[in-house]
This record gives structure tokens, C-alpha cells and sequence, in this order.
């Protein structure tokens, strides 16, 4: 089993039932919905492109997925997310925006900002005595060759190459998207989730993601409001 760190909306949040609705899986309910069928995009087609951010669930990745510590429990690790949340204020992005990150679609914040950057941080260091060593073989699966020398240098201190300075805030919305077919995949994600970009964006708590095997389906295992949330 791996656990996982993520930002995402509380259950009943109507971004996370769009996303949900989008990718086709509910995280904290497990329910499976149809791919939507446009003229332009067959749901064949949506289907597969959603395939994915499907497995992962919608949520934006604060701690990567790692095996715990032989030290730690499960329940050690709640203890302390309860605990983290409790004490870390809640805060808003201003603006979401539809961004396209190479040949994938997301959810993006309109422009860097800092108490992101620093919550992102302080999650990934708060929470590394609960991390596992990685594998050579874990190791090989990031490509080092092909990362930068600070992504290299994050992946080996502390599991994941795109943290601290690397960190890049993103709710996945598709797969890789071949890139004729990338205007109709802007049009249609623009249309669908209209009602959420150009406006803020309350982190207002931190998920526990379990997947119970290698290559499962990620799913929520608990929700914790941060403090002073408006929920």
C-alpha cells in the first residue's frame, strides 16, 4: 500500500463533483461515471484521454505517493495529518485558470504564489519521517537522467523531483493530449469548468490518498480541514 498527500476539495464540493463527473471516478465515494460524448470529442475518445488522471483521482500533489516508514503506522500518519491541518491556516489561491502543461491539461493557479509554494513545503518536510526509502528501482521509474540537477537532488532527499523550488500546483485534467487534438480538448475543458477558472480557489484542506496496490485506483482515505477553513 502507498499513501499520498493531496490537495483536493472537500467531498461535496461542486468542483470535485465537475472533476469527478470529467474523469469519470469519484475518489471519496468510488462511483464511475460514463465519459461524456461531445460531436468533437467521441467519449471513446474522452475516455481514454482521461484514463490517467482517472487512476490518480482529481487532487493536486503536495506529498507523492511512498510506501511508510517501517518506524510508523497507519494510524501514526492520520494522527499526524490531523494534527498538521489543525495548525495550518487555511488560504486562497486568487485565481484558477485553465493552463495546458506540455500535452496535458490542468487546473493551474493564474500566477506563482507564495503561501502555496510554502504550504507545498512545509507538507513535504512535515511529513518525510512517515516516507520510506525509495528503491533503485523507484528511482529508475523517475528517469534521473532526464531531470534537472535540483530535480535530482528533490529526488533523492526527499522521494519526488517537483518539490520546493520545483513544486508546480496542478489538478491533472487529462492525459497526454496529441497536439491536434489539443484545441478541441481547450475548447471543451473551457466550456465545462467555466464556472470554477477566473476566480480564487480555497485550499482549504489536506486529503490522505491510498492506493492499496501497485497500479490501483487512488481513492480518498480521509479529509482534514485546515484551520479556520470555511467550509
Amino acid at each position: 500500500m502507498r499513501y499520498a498527500l493531496y490537495f483536493t476539495p472537500p467531498k461535496d464540493d461542486p468542483l470535485n463533483a465537475a472533476a469527478a463527473l470529467w474523469l469519470g471516478r469519484d475518489a471519496f465515494t468510488g462511483e464511475l461515471y460514463p465519459a461524456a460524448d461531445y460531436p468533437s470529442l467521441p467519449a471513446a475518445e474522452q475516455f481514454e484521454l482521461t484514463a490517467e488522471p482517472r487512476r490518480y483521482a482529481f487532487h493536486a500533489t503536495i506529498k507523492a505517493p511512498f510506501h511508510l516508514a517501517a518506524s510508523v503506522t497507519e494510524k501514526d500518519l492520520i494522527q499526524a495529518v490531523e494534527d498538521f491541518a489543525a495548525t495550518t491556516p487555511a488560504f486562497d489561491i486568487p485565481e484558477l485558470v485553465l493552463g495546458q502543461l506540455g500535452k496535458f491539461f490542468a487546473l493551474v493557479p493564474g500566477s506563482l504564489h507564495p503561501p502555496l509554494q510554502q504550504f507545498a513545503a512545509s507538507v513535504v518536510k512535515s511529513f518525510e519521517p512517515f516516507r520510506a526509502a525509495l528503491g533503485e528501482a523507484d528511482i529508475a521509474r523517475r528517469n534521473p537522467e532526464k531531470l534537472s540537477e535540483s530535480q535530482r537532488a528533490n529526488l533523492s532527499r526527499w522521494g519526488y523531483p517537483y518539490v520546493m523550488d520545483d513544486f508546480g500546483f496542478h489538478m491533472t485534467l487529462t492525459g497526454q493530449v496529441p497536439p491536434e487534438r489539443a484545441d478541441v480538448m481547450k475548447a471543451i475543458l473551457t466550456e465545462r469548468f467555466a464556472a470554477f477558472t477566473g476566480r480564487p480557489l480555497a485550499v482549504s484542506g489536506l486529503a490522505v490518498f491510498v492506493e492499496q496496490a501497485r497500479g490501483a485506483p487512488f481513492t480518498a482515505h480521509s479529509w482534514w480541514p485546515l484551520a479556520a477553513a470555511k467550509l
